[in-house]
C-alpha cells in the first residue's frame, strides 16, 4: 500500500464513522503516531475531504517530562491548530501529582517496573479527567481518535486482534470500538493500517502545512521508543542519546545524569524503612513487614539540588518556580506518603529481621 492509498483508506474510515458524532477529540501525546494522526485529521477537515464535526478538540498530554524537541514541536503544533480554528488544550497533572513534586515534595521514591506510579499519574488520570470534562461540556458521547497502528508491537497487535474479534470492535476501515451510551466516547484509530514509512513520510513531507520534522531527531535511525527524560524503567535513554548526536541539542548532555540519580535515590541510604511489620485493619500482620519506603528529607533535598543543577547546565525546564515552591512548602508541612510518619528508621540502619508467620512474629537477631 502506498501513502496515497493509506490516506484514501483513512479518509474513508473517518468519513464512515465520523459522521455518526457531532464532536470529535484527539488524544495527542507528541509522539510520531499521535502527531501523524492529528495532522491527518486537521488536514482532512481543512481540505474538505471529510465533513467537519461541530467541534474538534485536541488534548495534549503534557507530562512535563518530554524531551525538548518533542515538547517544542508539540507546543508549536498546538498553536498552529488554534490558529486553524481548532480547540487545542494542554492537559497537565495536578501540581502535587507532577513528577518531581510527587517525588521530592511527598517523598515517593523513583518509579520502577513493579511500582510504576508515573504513567497513570502523569498521563492517564489527567487525560481521563479532561475527557470527562469534555463529555460534560457537550452533553453527549463523542468520537475519540487515536494513533494506534498495527506493527507498533506484538503485544499491541494481539490486543487489537482480540478487540476486533469480539463485541462491537470493527476492523477494515480503521479500528472502531463502541461503548455504552453513558460512556465518555467511542474510539477510532484511522491510521491503523499505516506502515511506519508512511508515518514518517507524512510527518516530514506531507502537505498538511505544519512544521513537524524535528520529531525525527528524537527517534533516530534506530527508531528508538521515546519516553520521559531519564526514564529509569528503560535500560538505556536511547532517544536522548540520539538527540545528543545533533549539534543543536548537544547542550542537553547533563540530562544523562538523571538515570544514575534516580538509581541512587532508590538505595537504602536515601530511604526510610519499617522497623517491624504493621498490623492491618483485619488484625493480621503485613507480609512486606520491614519494607523500604519514602525518601528521607535528606534524600529529597539532595535530589532537588541535583535536578536543579542538571537543568541549569542543560538549559531546560524540569522543575519550574511554581513546582519548586510547592516542594519546599511540602517540606515545611512535613508531608509523607500514606502510612508513613517520617520517624521511621533509615533503611540502611542494621536491625533484627522480623518476619510475620501467621499471627506470630519471628525475630532473627543480627549476627554482627
Amino acid at each position: 500500500m502506498t501513502l496515497k492509498e493509506s490516506l484514501d483508506l483513512s479518509i474513508a474510515s473517518l468519513a464512515a464513522y465520523g459522521e455518526r458524532y457531532n464532536h470529535w477529540a484527539i488524544a495527542f501525546s507528541g509522539g510520531k503516531d499521535s502527531t501523524a494522526t492529528t495532522a491527518f485529521v486537521a488536514w482532512a477537515l481543512k481540505t474538505g475531504q471529510v465533513k467537519a464535526p461541530e467541534s474538534l478538540t485536541v488534548l495534549y498530554s503534557d507530562t512535563r517530562q518530554e524531551l525538548p524537541p518533542l515538547q517544542a514541536t508539540a507546543m508549536r503544533f498546538m498553536t498552529a491548530l488554534r490558529a486553524d480554528g481548532y480547540d487545542a488544550r494542554v492537559v497537565l497533572p495536578k501540581l502535587d501529582d507532577r513528577f518531581y513534586v510527587y517525588m521530592f515534595g511527598r517523598g515517593v521514591p523513583p518509579p520502577k517496573n513493579r511500582f510504576r506510579w508515573c504513567t497513570p499519574q502523569l498521563k492517564v488520570e489527567p487525560m481521563q479527567t479532561a475527557l470527562a470534562t469534555k463529555r460534560d461540556e457537550i452533553g453527549e458521547k463523542f468520537l475519540m481518535l487515536t494513533g494506534v497502528r498495527y506493527g507498533e508491537s506484538a503485544a499491541r497487535d494481539a490486543r487489537i486482534t482480540l478487540s476486533c474479534s469480539k463485541d462491537s470492535g470493527e476492523c477494515g476501515q480503521g479500528w472502531f470500538q463502541t461503548m455504552p451510551s453513558e460512556a465518555i466516547s467511542d474510539t477510532l484509530a484511522p491510521l491503523l493500517h499505516w506502515r511506519l514509512c508512511h508515518v514518517w513520510d507524512w510527518i516530514a513531507f506531507g502537505k498538511h502545512g505544519y512544521k513537524l520534522a524535528d520529531i525525527a531527531l528524537v527517534y533516530g535511525e534506530e527508531e528508538a521508543r521515546t519516553g520521559c527524560i531519564g526514564c529509569n524503567l528503560a535500560s538505556r535513554d536511547t532517544a536522548l542519546e540520539n538527540l545528543l548526536k545533533t549539534p543543536q541539542w548537544s547542550h542537553l548532555a547533563p540530562l544523562l545524569e538523571l538515570k544514575p540519580l534516580f538509581a541512587d535515590l532508590a538505595k537504602p541510604k536515601w530511604r526510610l524503612r519499617k522497623a517491624a511489620p504493621e498490623r492491618l485493619k483485619d488484625g493480621r500482620f503485613a507480609k512486606n513487614g520491614q519494607r523500604m519506603g519514602p525518601l528521607t528529607m535528606e534524600g529529597r533535598k539532595h535530589g532537588l539540588a541535583r535536578v536543579l543543577d542538571i537543568q541549569a547546565r542543560a538549559r531546560v525546564d524540569l522543575i519550574n518556580a511554581e513546582e519548586e515552591t510547592r516542594i519546599r512548602e511540602m517540606w515545611e508541612q512535613d508531608v509523607w506518603p500514606n502510612g508513613w510518619r517520617g520517624d521511621e528508621i533509615r533503611a540502611d540502619v542494621p536491625v533484627d529481621a522480623i518476619k510475620a508467620i501467621g499471627s506470630d512474629l519471628i525475630v532473627q537477631p543480627l549476627l554482627v
